[in-house]
């Protein structure tokens, strides 16, 4: 028995834009996968802030500690910066290298290894940056409290 409107389907299935299809052997049938855009990775998104937020704490160490350095205060204000700066380095780096494993172990469905990378070096960076002005900040006071 044949009915009318019987469908037949196509000799190769049809891809469509945005689509990959890969014919399954033997049969008219394919499978398809849809091309999905990459999703950017949240540590490496967190890795990159904070190292910005690090180096310009870092920075800031510089500042204060140098402009009170001349009256004493500037390595102990000085210091406690530091300790912001070192710690947000710490994270920044932190969540780098887990933000680039991620990226990794995902393959073309996160991304984001640029920003870790950027991430860990503004990290290492702005807490070295942080514990070298604190250091100068000390200098600074030795030398202008000394006769």
């Amino acid at each position: 028995m044949t009915y009318p409107y019987q469908h037949q389907p196509p000799a190769q299935p049809v891809a469509q834009q945005g689509m990959r299809v890969d014919v399954v052997q033997g049969t008219p049938f394919g499978v398809a996968y849809p091309l999905v855009q990459a999703t950017p990775s949240g540590p490496a998104i967190g890795s990159l802030v904070a190292g910005i937020a690090s180096v310009f704490v870092g920075l800031f160490v510089g500042c204060l500690g140098l402009l009170g350095a001349p009256e004493g205060w500037g390595p102990l204000a000085g210091g406690a910066f530091t300790v912001l700066a070192v710690f947000l380095g710490l994270g920044a780096i932190g969540l780098g290298v887990f933000g680039m494993r991620q990226v990794r172990q995902a393959g073309r469905l996160v991304s984001g290894r640029g920003m870790a990378i950027t991430g860990v070096v503004l990290g290492s960076t702005g807490a070295g940056v942080g514990v070298l002005s604190l250091l100068l900040a000390f200098v600074a006071a030795a030398t202008s409290t000394s006769p």
